[in-house]
């Protein structure tokens, strides 16, 4: 008898081929057979009118310090996601010496806004090597599977100490020490090796991530950790700006011809060099011409920022007279804004000398709108908060002022950072057209206080297989971008399709239901720390290795998910 069978669905296979009414049975963990199941599962799922496909694999998330201290990987778990790919952007946590951990947790703040005392707490530190902080992750079952790359950060402290983090350039014999630790790490079961090369990402205190002038030869020598232990993929962010695209994918395209090793990067279509992120995509369609696995990692939708008085940034929080009140509850917060004369003070006040937010000089109120619920991540020009001050014969501090003091605080500002640049979507549209290009980006366990994009997959099915204003994709391809094509770029050749033998991750949903809430803030984290969370509605049933995790967006309570090693 089949454990679990899942009956009468319209199933989507993951590879792109036209959906076939079937059941699906499973039994040990795998799939054993799609068509007419004749007998009946010990469990089963009426599938009848919905979508069957395979379980999400989301190859940009930061779940490196939510990993160790929890089961339940929310957001990315409420959204189809059945395998994760943690560790990106060059920052983790391993390896790591004991008198190096407030270093790295630094650096995972200002890169990912994780506040230091969530870290502090959550982190119980019992590894110092990166094959130890894999047995740390192996020890805790989860309702997903995880899969880690070596943060290049914390590898380049590890071997060059105060060198490392004073950017100082690696010689021959670090070069030679981070290549052994990158094969042992892979051999451990590490996916690949993850770097960074963008003045974005600092610490709290400005200084910048310690691999950001890494040159050319310590890029190369971690590409070769990756050949010497049997392969894995190297993860970069970028600029892209020294002195130009083209120089620095060179640098790239020559690592990857060197050792043939894979390359993902993530791509932006950046508002500030509106034409850059084209070069760059072409760029790595003709490396992929050239059999040059170099694929560029996109987001589906704007990456843009959520300001509010309940998260970590608003417009305001520069200003003297607000830093009086920042310690109050957000309610408390608003009702003392509202006062006319409070409300006075503050708007004659100078709010971007005296803010902390490395960003607030890109924000402006052309590309601010209000976040409604249900949320709009695709909004006219004319709904910016400066086109409404035009309308409505006010200042644009003012609008922005009423939106984040009415309902007692709740209500957010939405602020496109990248992708957004011509009101439209169309730089998603048309990496979604390159099939070189991959779908992601979501930086699930990421940003906590002010942005909220673990949302990416559910987005990505609703909005361009369904809703979409610039083009309709056929839901088989988008499924395929979810499923198979972020599994076989991330090195998973067991998941992301649904054909007997292979792992029964699935999901089940209700196409024309499918939708996000507004993102909301909860106070869950370690030391009492607050997180933004996104629900989503739609989705009938998520199944992880064979068991159902997910029921009509609930958790079942199994926790059937593991560390997956790479090779193993």
């Amino acid at each position: 008898m089949a454990e679990l069978v899942i009956r009468g669905g319209t199933v989507v296979d993951g590879t792109g081929a036209a959906p076939v009414e079937a059941d699906i049975a499973i039994a040990g963990g795998r799939i054993v057979e799609i068509g007419r199941v004749a007998g009946r599962g010990r469990e089963e799922i009426d599938a009848r009118g919905r979508i069957v496909c395979p379980g999400f694999v989301d190859i940009h998330t930061h779940y490196d310090g939510q990993a160790v201290w929890d089961s339940h990987l929310a957001p990315s778990a409420w959204h189809g996601v059945t395998t994760a790919v943690m560790g990106n952007c060059g920052v983790g946590f391993a390896p790591c010496r004991a008198a190096d951990r407030d270093k790295l947790i630094e650096l995972m703040e200002g890169v990912e806004d994780i506040p230091g005392p969530i870290l502090h707490e959550g982190l119980d530190w019992r590894w110092e090597t990166f094959p130890e902080y894999l047995d740390a992750l192996d020890a805790r079952p989860r309702d997903i599977d995880i899969c880690a790359l070596l943060p290049h950060a914390a590898l380049r402290v590890h071997v060059m100490g105060g060198r490392g983090l004073d950017l100082e350039n690696a010689n021959q014999a670090d070069i030679a020490a981070m290549r052994a630790l990158v094969a042992e790490a892979v051999r451990a079961g590490a996916f690949g090796v993850s770097t960074s090369r963008t003045i974005s990402h600092k610490t709290l205190a400005g200084d910048p991530t310690p691999t950001l002038r890494a040159q050319e030869e310590e890029l190369l020598g971690l590409a070769e950790g990756l050949r010497d232990a049997g392969g894995g993929l190297l993860e970069l962010v970028s600029d892209w700006n020294t002195p130009d695209p083209a120089t620095e994918f060179g640098i790239v395209r020559r690592v990857v011809e060197a050792t043939g090793q894979p390359v993902l990067f993530s791509l932006t279509a950046r508002h500030d060099r509106t034409e850059a992120w084209k070069e760059l995509l072409a760029l790595s369609d003709a490396a992929a011409a050239r059999g040059l696995p170099i694929r560029p990692v996109f987001p589906p939708r704007p990456i843009g920022i959520l300001l509010g008085l309940q998260g970590s940034q608003n417009p305001f929080a520069g200003c003297p007279s607000y830093k009086e009140i920042a310690h109050l509850p957000a309610p408390q917060r608003a009702a003392a804004m509202r006062d006319p004369a409070f409300r006075a003070r503050i708007l004659s006040e100078d709010r971007i000398s005296g803010s902390s937010f490395p960003l607030i000089t890109r924000l402006s109120f052309e590309r601010m709108f209000p976040f409604g619920d249900p949320p709009d991540y695709a909004p006219p020009k004319e709904a910016s908060i400066a086109a409404i001050a035009a309308r409505e014969g006010r200042s644009a501090e003012e609008v922005a002022y009423d939106i984040l003091t009415a309902h007692d605080g709740a209500d957010f500002i939405f602020a496109p950072l990248t992708n957004f640049h011509d009101y439209s979507l169309s730089a998603s549209a048309e990496c979604l057209r390159h099939p070189n290009a991959i779908a992601g980006l979501s930086d699930g366990g990421a940003h906590v206080g002010f942005i909220s994009d673990g949302s990416f997959p559910t987005f990505l099915l609703a909005y361009w297989a369904r809703d979409a204003k610039e083009q309709v994709f056929a839901l088989p391809e988008i499924v395929r971008r979810l499923t198979s094509d972020t599994a076989r770029a991330a090195g998973l050749a067991d998941r992301g399709v649904l054909k007997p033998g292979m792992k029964a991750d699935v999901n089940v949903f209700d196409f024309n239901a499918l939708s996000l809430d507004a993102p909301r803030m909860v106070n869950d984290l370690p030391a009492g720390g607050r997180r933004l969370l996104q629900r989503a509605k739609g989705y009938v049933a998520t199944v992880v290795n064979g068991v159902v995790t997910y029921r009509d967006g609930e958790a079942t309570g199994a926790l059937p998910g593991r560390l997956v090693r790479a090779g193993r």
